[in-house]
C-alpha cells in the first residue's frame, strides 16, 4: 500500500482539442451554473411548496440533489483542467474518493428513477392502495435503499480496483476517474477485475431498468384500458417527464457501460461530458416545463417573493 499511495493518475481530460478547450471551458461553466441553479430551485421549491409535498416530489427533491452533488464531484475539476494549460495529476486517494462519490450518486440515482417509476405505477394502477403503498414511512425507505445501493456498490468497485498494482505515474485518457478508463491502468489483475466490475455495473443497471420497464408495463395496460381519450392523455402527462429523464439516464449509461466493446477516447469523453454535464442540466428544466404542477408550484413562489414587502 505505501507504493500505491505514492500513485498519481495524470488525467489527459481535453488537452487533445488546443485552441477548443477555451470554448469548451465556457461552455462546461455555463452548463454547471445552469445545473446548480435548476437544481436548487428544485430542492428549494419540493421543500417550500405545499402542492409538491407528495411521493413523487419527494423523490424528485432527492434525485435533484443527487444531481447537484454529482456535478459537484466531476465538473469543477474538469473546468480546472480545462483552465490548466497542460495536463494535472490527481492522488491516488483524489482518484478514489471521485469515483467512489461518483459511484454511490450514479447508482442512488438508478434507484430513485425506479423508485418515482413504482410510484406512477401505485397512483395509476393500485389508486385505492395508493397511501399504504407510498406512504411517508415507505418513500423513506425507498431514498434509504437508493443510498445504501449506491454505498454498497462503490464500496465493492473500490475494493476491486483501488487494491490492484498501479504503475507510478499512469496515464487517463479521460477526465474523471473513471471506472474503466482507471481499470485499464493496473499493471496486474486488469482482466479478471474489469470483468467483475462490469458484471456488476450491468446488474446495478439492468435490475432498476427493468423493473422501471415493468412499472411502465403495466401503466401502458391500465392506459389502454381507459375509455377515455382525455383520460389517456391526462394519464400519460402525468409519466412523460420521467420517461424522458429514464431515457435521458439509462440511455447515456448503457452506451457508457454496456457497449460489447470500448469506443475511441473521444467518444468515451464525449458520453460523459453528456452524463456528468448535460443531464443533469436538463432533468430540472424538463420537469418545468413539462410538469404543470411544477411550473404552477414556482409561479406561486416567484408571485410571493415579487409582492412580499
Amino acid at each position: 500500500m505505501a507504493e500505491e499511495n505514492q500513485t498519481e493518475f495524470l488525467l489527459l481530460g481535453f488537452s487533445d482539442l488546443g485552441a477548443l478547450r477555451g470554448p469548451l471551458f465556457w461552455v462546461v461553466l455555463l452548463l454547471y451554473l445552469v445545473t446548480l441553479l435548476g437544481n436548487a430551485v428544485i430542492v428549494l421549491l419540493t421543500q417550500a411548496s405545499p402542492a409538491l409535498r407528495t411521493p413523487m416530489y419527494f423523490f424528485l427533491r432527492h434525485l435533484s440533489l443527487v444531481e447537484l452533488l454529482y456535478t459537484a464531484d466531476i465538473v469543477p475539476r474538469a473546468l480546472a483542467d480545462l483552465a490548466a494549460p497542460q495536463p494535472r495529476a490527481i492522488s491516488f486517494q483524489g482518484c478514489a474518493a471521485q469515483m467512489y462519490i461518483f459511484v454511490v450518486l450514479g447508482i442512488a440515482e438508478c434507484c430513485l428513477l425506479t423508485a418515482m417509476a413504482y410510484d406512477r405505477y401505485a397512483a395509476i394502477c393500485r389508486p385505492l392502495r395508493y397511501s399504504a403503498l407510498m406512504s411517508r414511512r415507505a418513500c423513506a425507505a425507498m431514498v434509504g435503499t437508493s443510498w445504501l445501493m449506491g454505498v454498497a456498490t462503490a464500496t465493492t468497485h473500490s475494493s476491486l480496483i483501488f487494491t490492484l498494482p498501479f504503475p507510478r505515474r499512469p496515464v487517463v485518457p479521460h477526465f474523471l476517474c473513471d471506472i474503466l478508463p482507471v481499470l485499464r491502468q493496473a499493471s496486474a489483475g486488469r482482466r479478471r477485475s474489469e470483468v467483475s466490475v462490469m458484471t456488476a455495473t450491468v446488474v446495478f443497471i439492468m435490475i432498476p431498468f427493468s423493473l422501471i420497464v415493468t412499472s411502465y408495463a403495466r401503466i401502458l395496460g391500465a392506459i389502454l384500458a381507459m375509455a377515455s381519450t382525455q383520460s389517456r392523455r391526462k394519464v400519460f402527462s402525468t409519466c412523460s417527464s420521467h420517461l424522458l429523464v429514464v431515457s435521458l439516464f439509462f440511455g447515456t449509461a448503457s452506451i457508457t457501460y454496456i457497449r460489447p466493446r470500448a469506443g475511441s477516447v473521444l467518444t468515451d469523453r464525449v458520453l460523459s461530458l453528456f452524463y456528468t454535464v448535460v443531464t443533469p442540466m436538463l432533468n430540472p428544466i424538463i420537469y418545468t416545463l413539462r410538469n404543470k404542477e411544477v411550473a404552477a408550484a414556482l409561479r406561486s413562489v416567484l408571485k410571493k417573493q415579487v409582492s412580499a414587502p
